[in-house]
């Protein structure tokens, strides 16, 4: 019989395998891809978020919800005509975070309430390359800090409830890159008390 760390290698190697946190955030103007359209891409490495990635796409549907488009501030029309291809764009970001993890990294999706960011990015990914680097998983911020200090409801996790030892020094503008970096701030914040 086969074992199926002969097939994956071992389970040493896959505990060992270094993991590079990259904290992602994204605006768009609908609740789900496909359907609405992802408008912007940010993205940085939480620890050094100098090491970023950003994109303004063209929007793939003509659908859109008018207050979505009225929370991230965007022009669609100035996007249809300026805005990256998104085809482009999400290559553009694939390479990116294989220039960032390198050979025998594996990127780690981070963001505050990724199941809404991580949809996105996910079905772009796939979409339009294919693939997806960080696989069919995303660590949310939210319920890593429930998890931490033992909150008994998700309300408790909401940035206006938290902590505000862990907020960041970074503005929320609704800018991707921005977010992404508030986020990494806060999640490194929460790592550090937990212990990490």
């Amino acid at each position: 019989m086969v074992s199926e760390y002969n097939i994956c290698g071992t389970l040493k190697d896959k505990i060992m395998k270094k993991e590079i946190y990259i904290s992602v955030d994204v605006e768009a103007d609908g609740p789900v891809p496909g359907d609405y359209s992802m408008l912007s891409i940010g993205a940085c490495v939480a620890g050094d978020p100098e090491k970023s990635f950003y994109r303004e796409l063209k929007p793939i549907s003509d659908k859109f919800d008018p207050e979505a488009l009225q929370v991230c501030g965007f022009d669609r029309e100035k996007l249809i005509a300026e805005g990256a291809d998104p085809k482009a764009a999400i290559e553009e970001f694939s390479a990116w975070l294989v220039e960032i993890c390198g050979p025998g990294c594996r990127p780690v999706f981070v963001a505050f309430n990724a199941t809404f960011d991580w949809m996105f990015v996910h079905w772009y990914l796939i979409h339009f390359t294919g693939s997806d680097p960080f696989g069919i998983s995303g660590l949310d911020i939210k319920a890593y800090y429930m998890g931490v200090f033992g909150k008994e409801y998700w309300s408790d996790t909401s940035k206006s409830r938290l902590d505000k030892r862990f907020l960041g020094e970074s503005p929320h503008t609704h800018n991707a890159l921005d977010d992404a970096r508030e986020q990494a701030e806060i999640f490194l914040k929460i790592r550090k008390t937990a212990g990490f």
